[in-house]
């Protein structure tokens, strides 16, 4: 699944492509693509309509479009496979096109949702006073968000009864970070990935933290990771970070490090990568 700096990428190429333009139709292909949006395909279209696309925004994983002069945004969840692409219009649909957003202006592209699995969409969601859509009340600030509290984060994964990768992961406390980056992150700070967050000091939760914002930032300067062709940003390029990770997809390969073998244990239906060389096993039962 994509995680913040994959899209941070679709975000931006949103921002370029399809902000400030006027919907002008909207048809949707495939009933799932909007089945967050109860209201069903038709009041998806209708509200849409003739509506100017705002600053694209994202928070964490969750990426969406406000609507000008509105208090509804439209929310995107690329899940598994999920694409949000500007194409001509000219150019023949995609094999799993799911979404069609046509504009009232002479540019000569749409934005195409595609998801070949189908466990993304769109939907519409009323903004909360902050902005938000409603339905992220609950998801925390990321790391490379100007207004994250370094100081907050450090006491709350203290004060978790968890281990460091379940709060990494963990939405609340901080979002963006998803099983790829967690793995890079802890590998970088020598950290097991079931080490209980109680054992961490402030200065090795501090660390830790600066090592999810490299890994991230450095990411986000290559497009991020991908590893098949079901991630793109949305001129259907893709990220290179792949070539550059030191933790993840790389069992029996040498650490870059010390060189020991790295490993990958099953971990909550996902797999975790580590050096058991510079990773060691945490001694207190976790």
């Amino acid at each position: 699944m994509p995680e913040l700096p994959e899209v941070e990428v679709v975000r931006r190429g949103l921002q370029t492509w399809v902000s400030g333009r006027t919907i002008a139709d909207v048809q949707v292909l495939h009933p799932r693509a909007i089945r967050r949006h109860l209201a069903g395909a038709e009041d998806f279209a209708a509200r849409l309509r003739d509506r100017t696309v705002g600053d694209a925004c994202r928070r964490g994983k969750y990426l969406w479009l406000p609507l000008a002069d509105t208090d509804a945004s439209v929310l995107g969840h690329l899940g598994m496979s999920g694409q949000l692409l500007v194409q001509p219009q000219d150019v023949a649909d995609e094999k799993h096109l799911r979404i069609r957003i046509r504009f009232a202006d002479a540019l000569g592209t749409e934005l195409r949702f595609v998801d070949q699995r189908t466990f993304g969409g769109l939907s519409l969601h009323e903004n909360a006073p902050d902005g938000l859509p409603d339905v992220l009340s609950h998801i925390a600030r990321d790391p490379l968000d100007p207004l994250f509290d370094d100081a907050a984060f450090q006491a709350a994964i203290r004060a978790r009864r968890t281990t460091v990768k379940r709060a990494l992961l963990d939405q609340s406390l901080i979002s963006g970070v998803g099983n790829i980056y967690a793995d890079e992150a802890l590998w970088r700070a020598r950290i097991h990935y079931e080490r209980p967050t109680a054992t961490l000091t402030r200065p090795r939760s501090a660390e830790l933290l600066r090592h999810v914002r490299d890994v991230m930032t450095a990411a986000l300067a290559v497009g991020g990771t991908t590893f098949d062709s079901l991630y793109v940003n949305v001129n259907g390029e893709s990220g290179y970070f792949d070539r550059s990770l030191d933790a993840y997809g790389r069992e029996d390969e040498p650490c870059r490090r010390c060189g020991t073998a790295m490993r990958r244990r099953p971990w909550m239906n996902r797999s975790s990568y580590f050096c058991p060389r510079c990773q060691r096993v945490p001694r207190t039962p976790s």
